[in-house]
């Protein structure tokens, strides 16, 4: 039961309807009680460790604040930090590296974890909890079951956004009568996640993994085409589950924060990640980045740092030489980057290009997103020498004419696919541009119109998925690719 199942939604409808029928104060334990059956139904074993991480830290946030209250020592109380952020990562660190370890440099066979649902996402969550505890930004969480909902809640635990507790916690400890625009806003969310999982991002995945998997047969040009369209599979991949994440929490009246803001429209690397899945970057830059000193101590120190973080993403994201190759990639783009800021300044004033300069501005974004399409190249090739192979092909192998005749049918979709897919890519960068101008919400915009016409975009857009989505061509829906982290 994913995110795009009938029993999902079956199971939602069952706990709305709970949740409004129930007085305002018990409200928040309809939706732990919702949370915690979600999360035990999918989970399997993993459900104890997910409990006992709990269980764990709530304790901990406790002996944190008992410890600050008490002015036991800067020291004893870092040292008690650094434990229990050791302790609640291990669950993490033992499934995601332990048979890349055992593999790769014991040379043993792996061990078939346990993985916990959302693990990578919750252990992040309860990390920055506990140290905002210990930094004194909000107080230890009293009530176990209160705790327990803002762990739990069950639209964000799969795959995030990743919650501060004092973004959320206020939200869920407090009923929300039913209000009907927030409602309507919630279930525009989820229509719009399912035509960015169905009309782009799995319809561009039968092209990606017929390139990807048989990349040998499918050199130079196919792997640009391939690297262009895994970028927008990512992105709409991603966004499609925080989208219907966020739509599901607006049916209870509570709202998530926004995961991405428009990231290939960025002008710089940095400027991608403070775009793409900003509670991630959020996270990193607050509890690895600035810890270790951020910018304050010299360049060289910053640029460690920046090293250091990058590559806690990477492992993050996944284990093998791969991912810590890309998080070092970003980091080492960055560092580039700002070295080579006053040539490229100096370039663009001999060409008379000024900041704002439409010229300028696209050629930025330009040669911004051909930089992170290489990295994401590396992130979904089956191995670092593959992702390699394939960065390589694509600038030794000389075949532009797979544009213009019939090649890319060739690769899993139709004309007609094809013609879905542009078209939907293209009304996507069309409210891109629209976002970055900041002309407003178009969810708004459509609350504001008649109800007839309200209406009508509804059902067409609905019509439109079911006919031309994923299902319309006999594809199963793929489950959702950040899941897998």
């Amino acid at each position: 039961m994913n995110m795009l199942s009938l029993n999902f939604y079956l199971c939602v409808t069952v706990l709305i309807a709970l949740y409004y029928i129930f007085p305002l104060k018990y409200r928040p334990y309809v939706l732990l009680a919702g949370s915690l059956g979600f999360y035990c139904c999918l989970a399997g074993k993993g459900r104890w460790i997910f409990l006992a991480s709990i269980g764990i830290s709530y304790g901990l946030g406790i002996g944190l604040e008992q410890m600050k209250i008490h002015k036991k020592g800067k020291k004893l109380q870092k040292l008690f930090l650094a434990c229990s952020i050791i302790l609640i990562s291990l669950p993490l660190v033992v499934t995601k590296h332990g048979n890349f370890v055992l593999g790769s440099l014991l040379h043993r066979p792996g061990y078939p974890w346990i993985i916990p649902l959302g693990l990578s996402f919750y252990t992040l969550q309860v990390i920055s909890y506990l140290a905002d505890i210990n930094k004194g930004e909000i107080p230890a969480e009293k009530n176990l079951l209160r705790y327990s909902l803002f762990v739990s809640f069950f639209p964000q635990i799969v795959q995030g956004p990743i919650p501060r507790y004092r973004q959320l916690s206020c939200q869920l400890y407090e009923g929300h009568p039913f209000q009907e625009r927030t409602f309507v806003k919630g279930c525009q969310m989820i229509l719009w996640g399912f035509f960015l999982k169905m009309m782009i991002a799995d319809k561009a995945a039968v092209v990606v993994n017929t390139v990807f998997e048989n990349s040998i047969r499918y050199p130079g040009a196919y792997v640009l085409a391939a690297g262009c369209l895994y970028s927008i599979q990512l992105y709409t991949d991603f966004l499609s589950c925080v989208s219907i994440a966020q739509g599901v929490a607006g049916l209870f009246g509570i709202q998530l924060t926004d995961n991405f803001r428009c990231p290939y429209m960025a002008r710089s690397i940095k400027d991608f990640w403070r775009r793409w899945h900003i509670s991630l970057s959020s996270w990193l830059r607050d509890y690895i980045y600035i810890p270790l000193g951020g910018s304050r101590k010299g360049t060289w120190a910053k640029y460690r740092n920046l090293l250091i973080t990058f590559t806690v993403s990477g492992l993050w994201h996944g284990s093998g030489y791969k991912y810590l190759f890309w998080g070092l990639l970003h980091g080492s783009y960055q560092i580039m980057g700002e070295l080579l800021t006053p040539l490229r300044e100096k370039c663009f004033r001999i060409l008379r290009l000024p900041k704002e300069d439409l010229l300028r501005r696209c050629l930025e974004r330009a040669v911004t997103f051909f930089l992170v399409m290489l990295g994401w190249i590396l992130f979904r090739a089956n191995s670092l020498r593959q992702g390699i192979a394939m960065i390589r092909s694509l600038f030794q192998v000389w075949n532009p004419w797979i544009f213009f005749n019939d090649s890319l049918l060739q690769l899993g979709l139709n004309w007609k696919e094809w013609t879905v897919l542009v078209l939907s890519i293209l009304f996507l960068a069309g409210i891109s541009v629209i976002r970055e101008r900041g002309n407003g919400s178009i969810r708004d915009w459509i609350l504001n119109q008649h109800i007839i016409l309200r209406w009508a975009i509804y059902i067409a857009g609905a019509a439109l998925i079911l006919v031309y989505g994923t299902y319309g061509y006999g594809f199963n829906a793929q489950d959702f690719i950040y899941g897998g982290f």
